[in-house]
């Protein structure tokens, strides 16, 4: 499975599991993503949805921020990977 750079954290909002990520590549609804940092393990999981400005899209490109759901605790500076086979 190949990794390619998408973006890294910008914020983690631990009370509602939501992460501020600044996108550095196309990021889509259904890619398959890994977060990894200095804490703890990796966060593997499906964009399951994304908003910016607090309105749902399907898809980020370069310079813009989003913010998702995650599954697990990460933090500012982790880096975002889109993985693919």
């Amino acid at each position: 499975m190949e990794k390619h750079p998408v973006g890294k954290i910008t914020h983690y909002f631990s009370k509602i599991g939501v992460a501020v990520v600044e996108v550095s590549d196309r990021l889509s609804v259904g890619d398959r993503i890994v977060i990894e940092g200095t804490e703890g393990g990796p966060v593997e999981q499906t964009v399951a949805s994304m908003q910016i400005e607090h309105e749902n899209v399907t898809e980020a490109t370069s310079g813009q921020s989003i913010g998702m759901k995650v599954a697990g605790k990460v933090h500012p500076g982790n880096a975002v990977f889109k993985l693919s086979d």
